[in-house]
């Protein structure tokens, strides 16, 4: 395959330059400084025109083949080290890791930022280009129980999946581990072929991503990190955008959250038990658990799918763009396979697909991840709870600000007479959103495009990131996802990232690595 994609930038050589703590600034006295070392050459007889030579991408998918072996096992050794900021594991040398691979693939200048929570790795990669492109990456992944899983979840085995291939299973596969190694491959494949890479880089990379993001602020607004950010086109995150038909979404936001536990227990309340107490004593005693449930009612209606907290921010109703985008993507996209991938048989309230869609992009949303109180083990053991913890994540649509929900449930717990129960936010953001004709988004449809693939323009994905930190002042960039290839399981069991697939429509692997090479070519633009 040779798109012979044009690039407008100076030729400079090829491979990793001298490092540039001034990041990319100042361009000018850098050219300045090139132009004095010149030599004075003659004028020509007469003026070339010729363009500039184009990428040689047919060398560069050579290259992407020839380290297929290569880039699998960098991937492999990245799920081996698992760091998951929930339980302290790894978080350090997560870090670590994440700063060796951006060093490996190029990148120049490579600092560990530490904050009040885990680390940050922050990388430029100047590659002499007119434009620069902004990088976020997550270097921490969900927990897991292996019990739960068919394959080892640290072991990357590759795995036959019936009607996509071979894919590679284990925690961080898809999310986020294998895009993002896919995309360091198309860095090694770019150098290694001999040719130029079309834009620099700025990287940002957070260990927390997975608990909701408490310290990205302190990373990204770091002045040398803010300034580097500053006149980058964007920024994108890697990502595996095709579903298991082929099927490419283009995504131009996502929902903000919050992360929280609400905490019932007898010390807290002054009624009932301070620890667990033996069951019969019911008769007699208060009961935190059933407490917790009580309160946790008045949150949502009673088919727990309409907020009813007092005073919570409002959605502010789906536009009609939107609602086109969501029409055009649900006439492709089928409900009968997603229903039986997620193994849900009706929507809410019986809803068509269309509204179901609707639905999932425009309304905030209130969940319960887990319930906690005294014995959960086999069996039964007579006990009265002295605690009951609900782990909880609220989502949020633009314009609602997570300060103001959480001010909101606090004060509706006040009001209807639980003020005792405590609300521990551990982490949250606001949503993001993008402007479909931002520059970002458009080298995105160009590369999809010419591959002959019409992409699903999407309002705004249900789940999260923290894109707000790019999107929002003082930076307010366009932010986005892109990546071809496939896989499935995000925090489940059995997490899995196609590696060679049994659909051409659908990319293994070494296709994802040159989507981002495509990618990268036309943002260079």
């Amino acid at each position: 395959m040779d798109l012979s994609v044009p690039s407008r930038r100076r030729a400079v050589p090829a491979g990793p330059l001298p490092a540039t703590r001034g990041l990319l600034k100042p361009r000018l006295a850098l050219l300045g400084l090139a132009l004095l070392t010149l030599p004075v050459l003659a004028p020509a007889e007469e003026p070339t025109t010729e363009p500039a030579a184009g990428p040689d991408l047919a060398a560069i998918e050579r290259t992407v083949a020839a380290q297929h072996d290569v880039s699998l096992r960098r991937l492999r050794d990245w799920i081996a080290l698992p760091s998951i900021a929930a339980e302290d594991l790894n978080s350090r040398e997560g870090a670590r890791y994440m700063a060796r691979l951006a060093r490996d693939a190029g990148f120049q200048q490579v600092e560990i930022l530490d904050t009040d929570g885990k680390p940050g790795v922050f990388a430029i990669l100047d590659a002499g280009a007119e434009k620069t492109v902004g990088l976020y990456f997550m270097y921490d992944v969900k927990q897991f129980d292996p019990a739960e899983w068919s394959s080892p979840p640290l072991e990357s085995r590759l795995v036959e999946r019936p009607g996509l291939g071979k894919v590679l299973m284990g925690r961080g596969a898809v999310n986020q581990k294998g895009p993002q190694a896919a995309f360091l491959g198309a860095l090694h494949a770019i150098r290694e072929s001999g040719q130029q890479l079309p834009v620099n880089l700025v990287l940002v990379a957070e260990g927390e991503e997975e608990i909701g993001s408490p310290h990205i602020g302190q990373l990204v607004h770091r002045p040398e990190v803010e300034e580097a950010l500053r006149d980058t086109v964007g920024v994108f995150m890697p990502y595996a955008a095709q579903d298991s038909d082929g099927n490419v979404t283009i995504s131009l936001g996502a929902k903000g959250v919050i992360e929280l536990e609400l905490v019932a227990s007898g010390e807290k309340w002054g009624r009932g038990p301070e620890k667990d107490v033996h069951s019969s004593l019911k008769a007699m005693v208060d009961s935190p658990a059933w407490r917790l449930v009580k309160a946790l009612g008045t949150l949502v209606s009673d088919d727990g799918n309409t907020i009813t907290i007092d005073g919570y921010p409002k959605a502010p109703p789906l536009g009609t763009e939107h609602r086109v985008m969501i029409a055009a993507a649900t006439s492709v996209r089928s409900e009968e396979k997603v229903k039986e991938q997620l193994g849900v048989p009706h929507w809410i309230d019986d809803l068509s697909w269309q509204k179901a869609n609707e639905r999932l992009v425009s309304q905030p949303t209130v969940n319960i991840e887990g319930l906690v109180a005294g014995y959960t083990g086999p069996g039964g053991k007579t006990v009265l709870p002295g605690r009951a913890v609900a782990k909880m994540d609220f989502r949020l649509v633009p314009g609602m600000k997570k300060d103001d929900a959480v001010a909101a449930l606090k004060a509706h717990l006040e009001k209807r007479g639980y003020g005792d129960i405590e609300v521990n936010v551990s982490g949250g953001y606001d949503s993001t959103q993008t402007d479909a004709g931002a520059p970002l988004i458009q080298a995105q449809r160009a590369v999809l495009e010419r591959r002959g693939i019409t992409p699903l323009m999407w309002p705004r994905n249900a789940g999260s990131y923290p894109g707000f930190v790019f999107t929002d002042a003082p930076l307010s960039l366009a932010a986005g996802h892109f990546g071809l290839g496939h896989g499935g399981g995000a925090h489940a069991p059995d997490e899995y990232y196609l590696i060679e697939s049994e659909n051409p429509a659908v990319q293994g692997y070494d296709g994802a690595v040159m989507s981002f090479v495509e990618y990268l070519y036309e943002l260079g633009k």
